[in-house]
């Protein structure tokens, strides 16, 4: 099970850290003229962040008991 949750936290972590730069890459380019693929790409990189952050957590849980 830690094994399972530590891949998982990994794989989210890699998720956010995606979603962090192709939403950087798009404001840098500006391919979007009102800015709504960014905005679309940042909500998203807000909610792998939580994601990450309760499986982390569940990770400590688990390795706590």
């Amino acid at each position: 099970m830690t094994t399972f949750l530590t891949v998982l936290v990994g794989l989210s972590m890699l998720g956010t850290l995606g979603v962090m730069f192709a939403g950087m890459l798009g404001m840098v380019r500006s391919e979007d003229g009102g800015g709504g693929r960014s905005n679309r790409l940042m909500r998203w990189r807000v909610i792998l962040q939580g994601v990450t952050l309760l499986l982390f957590l569940l990770l400590l849980f688990v390795m706590r008991a």
